[in-house]
């Protein structure tokens, strides 16, 4: 379980990063473009990680809490701007 959660909270840790830096940097009317990118990156991140490990058992339910935890990191840090802008 150790190597589990240590494969996704990378993905998880640039996500959150991702969405602080551009909340503080950029115009609110980019933000949402510039959400989509992070995701994206994230989504690439997770595969080079997860195809890295080598391991199969486990890789579809690694993947999904590495994309899904990112999505929603995003998802509430987008709510907060939108409350905040």
């Amino acid at each position: 379980m150790t190597w589990q959660i240590s494969s996704v909270l990378p993905v998880w840790v640039l996500s959150l990063a991702g969405a602080i830096v551009f909340a503080v940097v950029l115009p609110r009317e980019q933000y949402l473009t510039w959400v989509a990118i992070v995701l994206a990156g994230a989504v690439i991140l997770t595969f080079l990680i997860q195809l890295g490990l080598k391991r199969t058992e486990g890789f579809v339910v690694r993947a999904m809490a590495s994309i899904g935890g990112s999505a929603l990191i995003l998802a509430v840090a987008s709510g907060v701007v939108v409350l905040l802008g």
